[in-house]
């Protein structure tokens, strides 16, 4: 995206051309609205939104190829979650999240989804196998092409598919809030290294010890693996 086009400058920073968000193509959700809220959601995980950054509506609808509508109410709806807010006259900034609120995150997620994924080991239906795969080399692909949102949309399908197979909807519900507010800056140095793929991978490991019935090595996995999120995917030493 050029960066006349990507964001308007507000006093919490400009989206120049180095920090433009690398957004996607837009395809298969139900509504340009879902399409254009997923697609941001995932910018702002990946970090290809930048805290402090002012984006406009026009602006980012012109990266997109649609109106400004679509958008601008996609917008809205991550400003009343509180990822963005609206600045008058110029957009939407970028929220920023402390290193003390990512840490809580992360160990809400793990008391979450370390015993829910484990409880689930050997009670996944056979056939659920067949749907969360393709899922799974969704992520491992797109970390190997270096497409961070695609990567980070894979895995949210992935890990929230898997959690609503335990039939509690209100968990499924947290989890994905959670991860909505976690930022994983750390993403693009580890697809420049080539390391990414290797992590992504963990999610094909996954299905396979969920499949054994192995809910200790399950836990495991899923402990290292929310480490990850919190460590070197999010930019810093774990």
């Amino acid at each position: 995206m050029n960066a006349g086009n990507a964001a308007n400058t507000g006093n919490g920073g400009n989206a120049n051309q180095e920090g433009a968000p690398d957004l996607p193509s837009l395809r298969g959700f139900r509504s340009l609205r879902d399409e254009v809220s997923a697609a941001l959601r995932a910018a702002l995980v990946s970090g290809q939104m930048r805290p402090g950054v002012v984006y406009s509506a026009p602006a980012l609808a012109a990266r997109f190829g649609v109106s400004a509508t679509p958008v601008r109410e996609a917008m809205l709806d991550l400003a009343r979650t509180g990822l963005v807010e609206v600045v008058r006259n110029k957009g939407f900034r970028v929220t920023e999240v402390s290193e003390a609120e990512l840490d809580d995150i992360t160990e809400l997620r793990r008391l979450i989804e370390v015993p829910t994924m484990s409880g689930l080991a050997g009670e996944v239906p056979p056939g659920a196998y067949a749907e969360l795969r393709p899922l799974a080399r969704a992520i491992v692909d797109a970390a190997r092409a270096g497409d961070l949102i695609g990567y980070v949309e894979a895995d949210r399908r992935f890990h929230l598919d898997l959690l609503r197979l335990a039939g509690n909807a209100t968990l499924v519900d947290t989890v994905a809030d959670l991860r909505e507010r976690t930022r994983l800056f750390g993403l693009e140095n580890l697809a420049e290294r080539g390391v990414l793929e290797a992590s992504a991978r963990e999610h094909l490991a996954l299905l396979d010890l969920l499949e054994a019935g192995d809910g200790e090595a399950v836990r495991v996995l899923m402990h290292r693996h929310l480490g990850h999120v919190r460590g070197t995917w999010a930019g810093r030493a774990e």
